[in-house]
């Protein structure tokens, strides 16, 4: 039994020595992030696909249990809106290839323009990738949420696939105005859609944004906690990531979200012990 809980990235400029040492070279961070947290979000992947040797180096800095969910370039999910798109994703594919096991999904996250009648395209889209890789998607139409049909539409296309829909719960952060100048960022880029708990497979995945206050954080995310807890004991494996406007304790906070499921669950796997950001004294 395990929850892999991360955040949106393994290295931000406030987390320097404090969760990660600094100075630390780029090709260490990773490393030191994976001894706060056994999951990250691969955004990167979004902007650019890696080359196997970075790849190779990512694989390099944690152990095979760690678990990157990896975006799709946006070439392929927002440009193409996936057509014509099969030598991107091969080459996509193959560059992640060194990561292994640590690749615990594919994840296509498609524009708010992607609706109901694109789904059969996601079905060709998923199909023709193959079965090497997990899938899951996040979607932002408003009818996925808003229309039962709709939504039937979408589970329908991804259950022969065994592919996860992730939902992005930006609830708790939309509850009341911005009070920082990152909330405010957040407030207009960030997607405002209901919220959705239901899993299609056996490793669920979960997006949270709080605040940048960590007790309304923690205070949102109880809802969740339950319905990991219920996931775990029907021997599912979920992920969680936690993201607030900012982003300056997510770390921290990821580790709380899973001391809270295992105070509910406590056979649950601890998570490593973090790498110390300064060096140890004898003092």
């Amino acid at each position: 039994m395990r929850l892999h809980v991360g955040c949106a990235m393994w290295s931000h400029r406030s987390w320097q020595g404090r969760f990660l040492a600094h100075p630390l070279p780029a090709h260490e961070r990773l490393r030191s992030y994976a001894s706060w947290c056994n999951a990250v979000e691969g955004n990167t992947t979004f902007y650019a696909t890696p080359n196997r040797e970075t790849a190779l180096s990512w694989a390099r800095q944690t152990d095979p249990g760690f678990r990157l969910v990896v975006k799709l370039p946006k070439t392929i999910t927002h440009d193409r809106c996936l057509t014509d798109v099969d030598d991107i994703a091969r080459s996509f594919l193959d560059a992640i290839e060194p990561l292994g096991p640590r690749v615990h999904a594919v994840w296509a996250q498609l524009p708010a323009a992607f609706g109901p009648a694109d789904v059969p395209l996601l079905g060709r889209f998923l199909s023709g990738l193959g079965t090497g890789h997990r899938y899951a998607v996040e979607v932002r139409h408003p009818a996925f949420f808003e229309n039962p049909r709709a939504a039937s539409l979408l589970t329908s296309a991804l259950a022969p696939l065994d592919a996860e829909w992730i939902p992005f719960d930006t609830t708790v952060f939309f509850r009341s105005p911005p009070t920082s100048d990152a909330e405010r960022d957040a407030w207009a880029k960030k997607p405002r859609t209901p919220l959705r708990t239901a899993a299609l497979t056996d490793r669920p995945i979960v997006r949270y944004l709080g605040r940048d206050d960590a007790e309304r954080t923690v205070e949102g995310w109880q809802p969740w906690v339950d319905v990991v807890t219920g996931w775990l004991r029907e021997g599912r494996s979920p992920t969680v990531f936690i993201h607030t406007p900012d982003n300056a304790d997510a770390p921290l906070l990821a580790r709380r979200f899973h001391d809270d499921v295992r105070a509910r669950v406590p056979e649950l796997e601890a998570l490593p012990t973090p790498i110390p950001a300064e060096p140890l004294t004898l003092f």
